[in-house]
């Protein structure tokens, strides 16, 4: 029953996400937030996030270094 929820709360943050692609919005963060869920019950998902929050950490370190 548990994981049934955190399926569903995954799936509705990534039609949400699906919206704000097409209409101006946080798309990324709906993402992200999907993958925190299906990641709750999937092992998968946990290697996919750990990959996403690599990929955002060095975009930030990036994003940081050109700002300076």
């Amino acid at each position: 029953m548990k994981k049934a929820k955190y399926y569903l709360l995954g799936t509705l943050f990534i039609v949400l996400a699906l919206v704000f692609i097409v209409v101006p919005g946080p798309s990324i963060l709906f993402l992200l937030a999907a993958l925190v869920c299906f990641s709750m019950v999937n092992e998968n998902a946990k290697q996919y996030l750990r990959k996403a929050q690599k990929a955002f950490k060095e975009a930030s370190i990036k994003l940081d270094k050109r700002l300076k």
